[in-house]
């Protein structure tokens, strides 16, 4: 099926009116059929009577098509567009279809649960899945109604081998017979947000301020969901009540379902009235605060975006950032303001953040908002870190330049005059600038419509008294994007915390880069000057020299954890940019490590000193040591934690991902359930982590997987056994977990993806160094035979990330060279080529 064009949408947009969609969904044999039927109405007008135009479908076959009454030849269904001729002023179009159930998470995904045989479905029609459910005019400014009926599997009364099916969907759901569902009309809304979530789900309902709250999940997870409902429900309310102040819009979809489903291949989708939760995030074992918090999150930025994309929608997808931007930024917003984690912004700054720099250095950047995505298939490239941690850091930025409430005022402004309509990045801007009476058209241009990010550097004199003489902000762009932009920044003089801070507002277009701070002058110098202290600006920060030789001493000792995120997320910036050898860095976190007390500090900064710094920076000969060291400061903080505590399990996860041959007797101890650290649980996660890395490392195999398997045969399992068994340091399991990332088309998505996550491992270069030329030579093929979104995933998993070298880099050149590969392998391979060439630069200085 060709990707939807911004032309053709554009066209089609001025052609039609689309008012109603009645869809009818047969699921009646879900447990025995790999096809579902699907019958859709859909009632449009045309404003030039005898145009043409097509609708989206994606189908087996199709069993009967209606134009106006009048059947459609076989010919007008070709490459999944259905060719609609001789349009009336009001036109009626029906269409019966067989459709394929998905195993990629894509379309209407089938679940067979391996614990007890039950079988779940639920629909992901975002961004360019409804056409995989049923026949529509697949674009968001074409938005209707929906009206939906099911047919689900009907359990005869008593038998006790079937549970009985529970559907769900964006609107209030009745079952009208046995097995059959009628759903109330939607309020008009894109054909990307449908829903339809059926099987033995397990919930828990409440009501509040008069909407319908539920929660659901698998019937195997139904313990894990009782026991999280109180803190879910608890956060769903919290957010809900400040959507409402903020916003002064009630929330206008009726019901808010939520529900946790099996191999989804995001983080949430924001259906209206239905969300679904990737099941992981009802967590089955012990939970981090910090994995907590991201849940929260979610929570919050699936709700801002009931008004951030559902209630108002951009009109095409080069405005993504109305939809995931804003809801990214009210996200951690709203979860720092009225959940238990206040100190969300500092998970934002070490992890999430980090994201959003690192896309909009690799050769794909762009802009926050494009001015043209011209097609469909490269609009889902874009939902990246740019589009959500860039987007949502440069809107905090406006937020620091206009004020919180102009800010607010005109977002709720921009509700009411778009409700249930589309939208333009213009549509907002004007009504920011209207309500804080500032022309933003320059600052929307240096920030939403231009790429890369600045980096901004202190130049310091400090006098004989040890007091600042001069301080400069200098800040610079890349050559390649050289746009220098507007900041509002705090700069902080610390020892061990704070003692004087500054606001500073660089504005390059008065001081072409360089802005004195005259408000330092004669301020006693700290051991420490921190810019964009309060992490208010989206840039690169860097140390003056004096500042730089005192972090290895002073960051075991910050009180700030913001401050110290922002220390460490330097660091990690300036040695992806081979400023800072990767050696100092390890010495950094070997002081830091061992005794950081904020858990998103220590998660990001461990997994970027083993995975980047470790794995790819360091030369080969220093690695094993680089290990050794991680696996001991792990081991430290392991014993400072307290019995049972959240730091506690993260520092037993991360010995585990860091253990070498020297703790192998440890971990296998572990596994057998002995040597365990007071009050830590070894449960079903934490086990497969231990064993994971035994298995890469050569002390455990088949034997142990198989067992593991037999202990937890859940469907996390077998993603976990499947990321085990390509990890097995045998020639016979690389060939067939090579055969799976390459070939196999029946495992869900989720299989392919995690032998592909298994298969590369620095300690096993001599025996992958075959399979590096054949990524090059076969993943092509795979690419163009995989949905896009699959084989984005398996591709970049697969990719050979560990090879650093110039053959690599010149084999991945040698592909880029080709005319006939997707744009989304393309895509991975640009962008994974520079991550190689990243650390030949960093092998340099190291």
């Amino acid at each position: 099926m060709p990707s939807l064009t911004r032309a053709e949408a554009a066209a089609r947009a001025e052609l039609l009116r689309v008012s109603a969609y009645h869809v009818d969904l047969d699921l009646s044999a879900a447990r025995d059929s790999a096809h579902f039927g699907s019958t859709t109405t859909v009632r449009f007008s045309c404003t030039r009577p005898g145009s043409s135009t097509f609708a989206e479908l994606r189908a087996t076959s199709i069993v009967a098509a209606r134009l106006n009454g009048a059947p459609l030849p076989a010919e007008a269904y070709a490459d999944g567009r259905l060719q609609l001729t001789d349009l009336r002023a009001d036109n009626e179009l029906v269409v019966h279809a067989e459709m394929p159930y998905s195993n990629t998470g894509e379309g209407l995904h089938k679940f067979t649960d391996p614990e007890d045989g039950e079988v779940y479905l639920y629909a992901k029609a975002g961004q360019t899945f409804a056409p995989d459910i049923f026949a529509c005019f697949d674009q968001p400014d074409l938005k209707a109604t929906i009206r939906l009926a099911v047919t689900a599997p009907a359990t005869a009364e008593g038998d006790p081998s079937r549970a009985q099916w529970t559907v769900l969907a964006n609107g209030a759901g009745t079952q009208v017979a046995p097995g059959r569902w009628e759903f109330a009309d939607t309020p008009v809304i894109s054909t990307y947000l449908m829903t339809v979530v059926a099987g033995p789900y397990h919930g828990r309902h409440i009501v509040h301020d008069g909407v319908p709250l539920g929660v659901y999940c698998r019937r195997s997870l139904a313990a894990q969901l009782d026991k999280d409902s109180e803190e879910l429900f608890r956060i769903t309310v919290a957010c809900l009540d400040r959507y409402h102040e903020l916003f002064q819009i009630r929330y206008p979809f009726g019901k808010y379902d939520q529900v946790f489903v099996p191999e989804f291949p995001a983080g949430a989708e924001e259906n209206p009235g239905c969300v679904t939760v990737r099941e992981e995030l009802l967590f089955r074992s012990a939970a981090t605060a910090v994995e907590r918090e991201f849940r929260a999150m979610v929570i919050a930025h699936e709700m801002a975006h009931m008004w951030f994309g559902n209630l108002v929608t951009l009109r095409w997808w080069d405005d993504i950032w109305l939809n995931e931007s804003f809801a990214e930024y009210m996200g951690w917003r709203v979860t720092a303001e009225v959940t238990e984690f206040t100190g969300a912004w500092t998970n934002f700054a070490i992890i999430r953040k980090g994201w959003g720099y690192t896309a909009d250095q690799l050769p794909s950047t762009h802009p926050v908002a494009p001015e043209h995505v011209e097609t469909t298939e490269l609009a889902r490239l874009n939902f990246d870190g740019i589009s959500y941690a860039k987007g949502a850091s440069v809107l905090r930025q406006l937020v620091a330049w206009v004020g919180d409430d102009a800010f607010l005022r005109g977002v709720r402004a921009f509700f009411q005059a778009h409700a249930y309509g589309n939208a333009t990045l213009a549509d907002l801007l004007a009504a920011i600038s209207e309500a804080s009476g500032r022309d933003l058209t320059g600052w929307a241009e240096a920030w939403l419509r231009r790429p890369q990010v600045n980096t901004l550097r202190p130049e310091v004199t400090i006098g004989p008294d040890g007091r600042y003489r001069e301080v400069t902000v200098v800040q610079t762009a890349p050559p390649t994007y050289p746009t220098l932009r507007p900041h509002r920044i705090g700069i902080g003089v610390y020892d061990v915390e704070l003692r004087h801070r500054v606001e500073v507002a660089l504005d390059p277009v008065v001081d072409g880069g360089r802005t004195p701070v005259p408000e330092l002058t004669g301020v006693e110098a700290g051991r420490l000057l921190l810019l964009n202290d309060g992490d208010l600006t989206y840039a690169k920060i860097r140390f003056d020299p004096a500042s730089r030789a005192e972090l290895a001493a002073l960051l075991p000792s910050m009180v700030d954890p913001l401050a110290r995120a922002l220390v460490w997320s330097a660091a990690m910036d300036a040695t992806r940019d081979a400023e800072l050898p990767a050696v100092e860095f390890m010495a950094l976190a070997m002081a830091g490590l061992p005794v950081e007390t904020a858990e998103a500090v220590f998660d990001g900064t461990l997994r970027f000193a083993r995975e980047v710094v470790a794995k790819k920076y360091l030369r080969p000969a220093l690695r094993p040591a680089a290990m050794t060291e991680l696996a001991a400061a792990c081991q430290r903080a392991l014993r400072a934690a307290s019995p049972g505590s959240s730091r506690q399990l993260a520092a037993a996860r991360g010995l585990s991902q860091c253990a070498g041959l020297e703790e192998v007797e440890l971990l296998a101890a572990w596994l057998a359930g002995r040597q365990l650290p007071p009050e830590l649980t070894l449960d079903a996660d934490l086990r497969w982590t231990v064993l994971y890395r035994l298995v890469v490392i050569g002390a455990a195999g088949e034997a142990e997987i198989a067992a593991e398997l037999d202990r937890d045969p859940s469907a996390l399992g077998a993603e976990h056994a499947a990321r085990c068994r390509a990890a097995v340091p045998s020639a016979e399991a690389k060939a067939r977990a090579w055969d799976t990332i390459l070939h196999d088309d029946q495992s869900s998505a989720r299989l392919v993806t995690a032998a592909a996550e298994g298969f590369w491992q620095p300690e096993q270069e001599q025996l992958t160094e075959e399979y590096v030329p054949r990524y090059f030579a076969e993943m092509p093929a795979m690419a163009a035979r995989r949905p896009s979104g699959t084989a984005r995933l398996v591709a970049r998993f697969a990719f050979p990330q560990y090879a650093v070298s110039a053959q690599t880099v010149a084999a991945a050149e040698a592909m880029l060279a080709r005319e006939d590969i997707s744009p989304t392998l393309r895509r991975v391979v640009l962008d994974e080529t520079d991550e190689l060439r990243r650390a030949l630069a960093a092998r340099e200085i190291s």
